[in-house]
């Protein structure tokens, strides 16, 4: 080979990686911008707000139909959001994904199946309890802010842009390789290990008109977290060790200023 030919070899491969590199971070945004509609359009379906289709509204079916096709809804979220955020997961997969867009694809798709939850859920309109004073039941749908802000907050607190996939593929754009993870316990982290999830507890339960389909998604929604702090705490602990349990038995998991077990 000639040096003209390594040259003109050394500049297509250039070429080739700077294309990837785009591609990549294309990818990235774009799904960034998928879980961001998704996210404002969830506020809306929990809430009953805005939304063309909320928690208690659409098609009524039978209440045997609407279990079953809630539950499958809700199990095909929980299964892909907790199976790919698993670490022996991340090894499989990103033999098959690059390493850049691993996280922007685990948004992309927990956005996709969150969406597929919106379009198929079924209503249960029985009335489990109502707010009739509208004052108080406007604190309470506040309250339902309160927590989707927290969620929202506590995601920036740590690094949002991490989180959501976007900082991955900025650094493989610009050809950095991504720091080294460390533990850290900013604000909200003081107070519990899990702001994330309080926040979504949070909103999902400060309901003013609570029927039986929203109380069907809390409780779920609910247990899947606790599930999931499970295997997120083993998660951690494998990676940060001593310092993860030190924080442990400093910090509650969910409930604020309540002595951890």
């Amino acid at each position: 080979m000639t040096q003209t030919q390594a040259v003109n070899q050394d500049t297509r491969s250039g070429q080739g990686h700077l294309i990837g590199r785009l591609i990549a971070i294309l990818f990235g945004f774009t799904s960034y911008a998928v879980f961001f509609v998704t996210f404002l359009y969830a506020i809306g379906f929990v809430s009953d707000l805005v939304v063309p289709k909320s928690i208690d509204t659409g098609t009524t079916v039978p209440i045997t139909e609407a279990l079953i096709v809630n539950l499958l809804l809700m199990s095909v979220f929980a299964i892909q959001h907790s199976v790919m955020a698993r670490r022996q997961f991340k090894i499989w997969w990103t033999q098959y994904v690059p390493k850049s867009v691993e996280r922007s694809t685990y948004v992309l798709l927990a956005s996709l199946a969150l969406a597929l939850l919106f379009w198929q859920w079924r209503p249960i309109r029985t009335v489990v309890w109502q707010v009739n004073d509208p004052q108080i039941a406007m604190a309470v749908t506040g309250l339902s802010f309160v927590g989707w802000l927290l969620v929202l907050t506590s995601t920036f607190l740590i690094n949002h842009f991490e989180l959501f996939g976007l900082h991955q593929v900025a650094n493989n754009l610009a050809g950095r390789p991504m720091p080294t993870m460390r533990f850290r316990t900013p604000f909200f982290y003081q107070f519990v290990r899990h702001p994330i999830y309080l926040g979504f507890i949070i909103a999902f339960w400060a309901a003013p008109t609570m029927t039986v389909g929203h109380l069907l998604f809390a409780a779920v929604t609910t247990a899947y977290i606790l599930v999931g702090i499970m295997l997120e705490e083993r998660d951690l602990t494998d990676l940060f060790g001593d310092e993860y349990r030190r924080y442990k038995t400093r910090v509650s998991m969910l409930v604020p200023w309540r002595k951890s077990a």
